[in-house]
């Protein structure tokens, strides 16, 4: 695929050209949605604003990684809808502050396995629900790091120029994110399959 090519096609009017593109991207700017709000319908809601609203401006896109530009619109729309829903962090920051931790831990959703049988399925599907469930309790600022990171596996400089901050932000709000994620899954060690209910250890 010829990106710049394509990139200028479309600022000049040409939808097949930005529909290409879309289609390079999409799956990524869904599941960047989906892990930020944890619901697929509204996932896929702001995946279709966002590539609405980056056809309407792509006149002033100037060069760069295009990715990084498409993915912080949709990290734009999702931050508009969880204002539309007036949600309220359950956690403070002055608490994520206090926490401990090394905050090279990484937090990551179960992969599926080849020759996994229908037991390690479930007991997968049952871990991806709980981690889920503990990023939608972080602050969106965390969150959204955690997910470009952690979960989408950007590094630290393109999730920087996704979401417009320094690298040391980035950094920052990652190691508050990982702390106060190991400790919602401490907290519901009791659901999670029994591979996973470790006393002292870190799930990755």
């Amino acid at each position: 695929m010829d990106e710049p090519a394509l990139i200028r096609q479309a600022q000049r009017g040409d939808l097949q050209s930005f529909n290409t593109l879309v289609l390079a991207y999409q799956t990524r700017a869904f599941n960047l949605a989906y892990r930020i709000l944890g619901d697929p319908h509204a996932a896929s809601d702001a995946t279709q604003q966002a590539m609405l609203s980056a056809y309407r401006g792509l006149s002033r896109f100037r060069g760069g990684m295009f990715r990084s530009w498409l993915l912080r619109i949709v990290t734009n729309a999702c931050y508009d809808e969880l204002r539309r829903r007036k949600r309220r962090p359950e956690v403070s920051l002055e608490g994520m502050m206090q926490e401990e931790g090394n905050p090279d831990e990484v937090i990551r959703f179960p992969e599926a396995e080849d020759g996994d049988n229908p037991e390690n399925r479930s007991e997968r599907a049952a871990l991806a629900q709980v981690i889920q469930g503990c990023l939608d309790r972080l602050p969106m600022e965390f969150r959204v790091v955690a997910v470009l990171v952690d979960v989408q596996g950007y590094n630290y400089e393109e999730s920087a120029r996704i979401l417009d901050l320094p690298v040391g932000t980035i950094k920052s709000r990652l190691a508050r994110a990982r702390a106060r994620l190991r400790i919602c899954l401490r907290e519901h060690r009791e659901l999670l399959p029994s591979a996973y209910r470790l006393e002292d250890e870190v799930l990755t």
